[in-house]
C-alpha cells in the first residue's frame, strides 16, 4: 500500500484502500459515523439554501428565482448522477481503475453493499458525504453566468462538467490510486478539486457565455445584502462540516480543522472589511462576507495541514488577495464573472494549495509536513495547480463548444431585461418590485 500521508487525502486514500476489506480491519465506529452524517447534512445545506441565498441577494431582485431553481436542480442532478457514474469514476476501485480515473465499476454502486465499509464508516455514508461536495461544485460555478444563461444550458454543462471535470480530478488527488494523491499533493477538503476547478471554470464561461447587458458601464448593486449575509452565515456554519467532516472521523483532525475554518473566516472578514474601510471610507458589510468567503475557500486545502497561527495568516492574506484579483477580473480584464467565483473560489483555493508548505510548522497544533521538506511540498503542490487548472479549463472550453450545438448558451434576449425569473420560470421572487 502506499505509504499515506496526514490530511484528507491521506483519510480518503486509506479509506479507498480499505474497501472491502475484512471487519478486523475496518471496523465501523459509532462516534465517526454519527459526525460524518451530521457533516454530510452540513455540507448540503451548504448548498441549500446557503449558496443559493447568497448568489440570490447578489443579483437584481427580477433574477432571484432563476438562481435558486439553478441551484436546486443543479443538487438534485448532480445527487443522480453521483449514484449513476460520478462516485465509480471518482473512487472507483475495481480493475479499471488507474491513475487518471476509477472505472466504471461502481456505476449505480454495483458491489456496495450493506455492510461495506470505508474506513471505519459505512461506504453508504462515505458515498452521501462525497456526493454533497459533487453537488456544491458545479453550484458554485452558477456565480459566474448569472441574469444571462440560459436553463437548458446550465442543466447541460453541470452534467457534463461534473463527469469529465469534478470525478476525475477528485480520484487524481483523493483516491488512492490516484497520480496527484500518489505525488504526495496535499488538499485537505478541496482547494484543488472543490476551488480551483470551479473557479478556473468559472473564468471561461464567464468569457464564453458573454457580459451582461450593463457591463461594465453600470455596477448594479446588490438587490439585498439581508440576504446575502444570511447566506454566508450559513457557508460559514456548513463549513465546518465541509472541512471539519473532511478528517472522516471524530478525532483531532476534526477538530484542529474545525478551529482554523473558524479563525481563517473570522480574519479574513475583518481584514476585507478594513481594506474597504481604508479605500472607500465605509466598511460594507457585503464586502466584510465576501472576505469570510475568501477565507473559508482558502483555509479549505490547509485545514488538515495548519495550527491557529497559520490560520489567521491565511485569513489575511486570502482577503488581501482575493480582493485585489476582484479589481483585476472586473476592472482591468474587463471579464463578467458575475459574482467572483474565480477571484474568490479560483484565486482562494490556489492560493490555500501554494501557501500550505510554508505555514504548516508555524505555532503549537500545527500538523507539519511530516517527512517532506518545504521546498519539495511546494513543487508538489505548484504540479496539483498546473495540472488542475489545466484540465478544468480545456474540458470546461470544449464542454462549452459541444453545448452551444445543442442549447443556446444564453437567454434570449428580452429574457434578460424582463429578468430570467418571469420570463423562463413564469413566477417572482417579490410582487410588486422589478428590476
Amino acid at each position: 500500500m502506499t505509504i499515506l500521508r496526514s490530511g484528507r487525502a491521506a483519510a480518503v486514500g486509506l479509506a479507498v484502500a480499505l474497501l472491502g476489506a475484512p471487519a478486523a480491519f475496518a471496523e465501523t465506529n459509532s462516534g465517526d459515523t454519527a459526525w460524518i452524517l451530521t457533516a454530510t447534512a452540513l455540507v448540503l445545506l451548504m448548498t441549500l439554501p446557503a449558496l443559493a441565498l447568497f448568489y440570490g441577494g447578489l443579483v437584481q431582485s427580477k433574477n432571484v428565482l432563476s438562481v435558486l431553481s439553478q441551484c436546486v436542480v443543479i443538487a438534485c442532478l448532480m445527487s443522480l448522477l453521483w449514484y449513476f457514474a460520478g462516485y465509480s469514476i471518482a473512487f472507483g476501485d475495481g480493475g479499471e481503475a488507474n491513475a487518471v480515473w476509477g472505472g466504471l465499476g461502481k456505476a449505480f454502486l454495483n458491489g456496495v453493499t450493506a455492510t461495506s465499509e470505508t474506513g471505519t464508516i459505512p461506504e453508504s455514508v462515505f458515498f452521501m458525504f462525497q456526493m454533497t461536495f459533487a453537488i456544491i461544485t458545479p453550484a458554485l460555478i452558477v456565480g459566474a453566468y448569472p441574469e444571462r444563461a440560459g436553463f437548458g444550458f446550465v442543466l447541460l454543462f453541470s452534467s457534463a462538467w461534473l463527469l469529465l471535470v469534478y470525478a476525475p480530478v477528485c480520484h487524481w488527488v483523493w483516491a488512492s490510486s490516484g497520480w496527484l494523491f500518489e505525488q504526495g499533493v496535499r488538499d485537505f477538503a478541496g482547494g484543488l478539486v472543490v476551488h480551483a476547478t470551479a473557479g478556473s471554470s468559472a473564468l471561461v464561461i464567464a468569457s464564453m457565455v458573454g457580459k451582461r447587458k450593463h457591463f461594465p458601464h453600470e455596477m448594479r448593486p446588490p438587490h439585498s445584502p439581508v440576504l446575502v449575509m444570511i447566506g454566508a452565515a450559513m457557508l460559514w456554519v456548513g463549513w465546518y462540516g465541509f472541512n471539519a467532516g473532511s478528517a472522516l472521523g471524530a478525532n483531532q483532525s476534526a477538530g484542529n480543522a474545525m478551529l482554523v475554518t473558524h479563525l481563517s473566516a473570522s480574519a479574513a472578514a475583518l481584514t476585507w472589511m478594513a481594506i474597504e474601510w481604508i479605500k472607500f471610507g465605509r466598511p460594507g458589510l457585503v464586502g466584510a462576507v465576501t472576505g469570510l468567503i475568501a477565507g473559508l475557500a482558502t483555509i479549505t486545502p490547509a485545514a488538515g495541514s495548519v495550527g491557529p497561527m497559520g490560520a489567521v495568516i491565511i485569513g489575511v492574506a486570502a482577503s488581501g488577495v482575493c480582493f485585489y484579483a476582484v479589481t483585476l477580473i472586473r476592472n482591468m480584464l474587463k471579464i463578467d464573472d458575475s459574482l467572483d467565483v474565480f477571484a474568490v473560489h479560483g484565486v482562494g483555493g490556489i492560493l490555500g494549495i501554494l501557501i500550505l508548505p510554508v505555514l504548516a510548522n508555524l505555532g503549537p497544533l500545527a500538523p507539519g509536513l511530516g517527512n517532506a521538506t518545504i521546498a519539495s511540498q511546494a513543487w508538489v503542490q505548484l504540479q496539483g495547480v498546473l495540472a488542475v487548472v489545466a484540465w478544468s479549463v480545456a474540458m470546461t472550453y470544449l464542454i462549452i463548444k459541444a453545448a452551444s450545438y445543442l442549447v443556446s448558451l444564453r437567454a434570449k434576449p428580452e429574457a434578460e431585461v424582463e429578468g430570467l425569473d418571469m420570463h423562463v420560470h413564469g413566477e417572482r421572487a417579490w410582487h410588486g418590485i422589478s428590476g
